[in-house]
């Protein structure tokens, strides 16, 4: 037991995180929403009742979209895009999707390879674009249960307001709805570009997001 968990220290330790974070989450967005109710002249819920509403579904989904957006992008962009002096980027030449020798793909794969490295045709290929697929698959998912519970959301307060509900689609072309995706997008851009960027310069000893303490400036996809 002790060697599984420190040989998934990592996932486990960030799984952890997300859970705690998402308790607390859900504690101060049920205070939160009760708050408003009482604000409103309204009844206000219990907890069961506020993990099962349309508020709380939408504050969840819109964060993991956009984090789910920022891996896909970052992933499927740094095949092609590099940042000379980043340990964040590969290695300048290396621009492109490479050999099948230099990624041990097809019939250069060995036998400790996945099975699928190893098969030619679409299997093959899926494999070889499976982290992204994967990625892009749950960012689409979660982007639509946030424009689904969104609307749930938004309707309720039109509701409240004693003014008609909108359909899905209203709410997908809406203010609202677009405030909420942008301001995550543009939060998850910013620290993706400064990450690649401040990579190039400081440096974290012992962690390999970083470049080790000692090395140029300049080198590139080097890590720690």
């Amino acid at each position: 037991m002790r060697r599984f968990i420190r040989e998934n220290s990592l996932t486990l330790a960030f799984g952890l995180a997300f859970l705690l974070a998402l308790v607390g989450q859900a504690l101060a967005g049920w205070a939160d929403f009760d708050n408003q109710l009482a604000t409103d002249g309204l009844q206000q819920v219990g907890f069961l009742a506020y993990l099962a509403s349309s508020d709380f579904a939408v504050d969840v989904a819109e964060n993991w979209q956009s984090e789910y957006l920022q891996f896909f992008l970052f992933i499927s962009a740094t095949v092609w895009l590099v940042q000379r002096g980043s340990p964040e980027s590969k290695e300048l030449h290396k621009a492109g999707t490479e050999s099948d020798a230099e990624q041990k793909a097809g019939r250069h794969a060995d036998a400790r390879s996945p099975h699928w490295a190893g098969v030619a045709g679409w299997r093959g290929g899926v494999y070889s674009r499976s982290l992204g697929i994967v990625m892009a698959l749950f960012f689409l998912l979660s982007w639509l249960a946030q424009s689904i519970a969104g609307t749930a959301a938004y309707d309720e307060r039109q509701l409240r307001a004693l003014q008609d509900p909108i359909a899905w689609h209203q709410y997908v072309a809406s203010a609202d709805f677009w405030s909420r995706t942008l301001q995550n997008w543009q939060s998850e851009f910013l620290a993706v570009a400064s990450m690649a960027i401040l990579s190039v310069y400081l440096r974290q000893r012992g962690s390999p997001e970083s470049k080790p303490v000692g090395a140029p400036h300049d080198a590139t996809g080097v890590e720690g």
